[in-house]
C-alpha cells in the first residue's frame, strides 16, 4: 500500500454490533489512513436499515469512508448445504437483500453522499429490478413504508463489482449502472475466484 497508494486501498472491519464502538473505530479507521470499510450483508441476521446502525453509516458519510458490502451468513444456509448452494443462491440473495434493506429503508435517502459498493455485481438485485419495482408499485402498502421513492432511482447512485462470471449479464449490469459504478474485481483467493476467468467477469 505504501509503495503504490493509487493502486492498493486499504478496507477497515467494524464490530457492527456495537454501534458505539463501531463509530469510534470509524475514527481511527480514517486516522490510520484507511479509505473505507468492509461489513457483512446482515448484521446477525438484522437487516442494515435497522435503526441502531443508522449511526454508523451516518459516520462513514461524515468521514468519506467507502463501504463495501459482502454477502455472509446466508440465508437458509442449513436448508441447502448440497451443492454449494449457500455460495450459489444464498450469496446473490444476500446482497439483494441488503441492497433492499439499505433502498427501503431510505438509508440512501438520508445519507446522499455515503458510498457503498456491494459485491458480486450485485448479486440477483439487478438481474429482479424489475419484480423490485413491481412489488414497490403494487404493494406500497407492504413496501414503500419508510421510503416512498422507487427503488430504480437509485441505480447508478451505488457502485457494483464486475463479477458476474457471464459477459451478458456484464453487459446488463453496465448498462444499468453506467460504467461509472462499476469496479473491478475478482474474489481472489476464496473459491469462487480460482476457477474461469474471474478475472475479467
Amino acid at each position: 500500500m505504501d509503495k503504490y497508494p493509487k493502486q492498493y486501498i486499504g478496507l477497515g472491519t467494524l464490530p457492527m454490533h456495537d454501534t458505539e464502538l463501531a463509530v469510534k473505530e470509524l475514527a481511527r479507521i480514517k486516522k490510520i489512513g484507511l479509505r473505507g470499510v468492509q461489513i457483512g450483508s446482515n448484521i446477525n441476521d438484522e437487516n442494515l436499515n435497522e435503526e441502531r446502525f443508522f449511526p454508523i453509516f451516518e459516520a462513514c458519510q461524515n468521514l468519506n469512508l467507502a463501504v463495501m458490502v459482502h454477502p455472509w451468513n446466508m440465508m437458509g444456509e442449513k436448508n441447502m448445504q448440497r451443492y454449494w448452494l449457500p455460495w450459489l443462491v444464498g450469496m446473490p440473495a444476500e446482497t439483494s437483500r441488503a441492497m433492499c434493506s439499505m433502498i427501503f429503508g431510505g438509508i440512501f435517502e438520508r445519507l446522499p453522499d455515503l458510498r457503498v459498493m456491494f459485491a458480486h455485481a450485485g448479486g440477483s438485485f439487478l438481474p429482479t429490478i424489475g419484480r423490485i419495482e413491481h412489488g414497490f408499485n403494487c404493494r406500497p402498502d407492504l413496501v414503500a413504508i419508510d421510503n416512498n421513492e422507487n427503488p430504480r432511482k437509485y441505480l447508478g447512485k451505488f457502485w457494483v463489482d464486475c463479477i458476474t462470471h457471464d459477459p451478458l449479464m456484464l453487459e446488463y449490469v453496465l448498462k444499468l449502472q453506467g460504467s461509472k459504478r462499476v469496479v473491478l474485481g475478482s474474489d481472489y483467493p476464496l473459491p469462487a475466484g480460482r476457477f474461469g476467468n474471474w478475472e475479467i467477469y
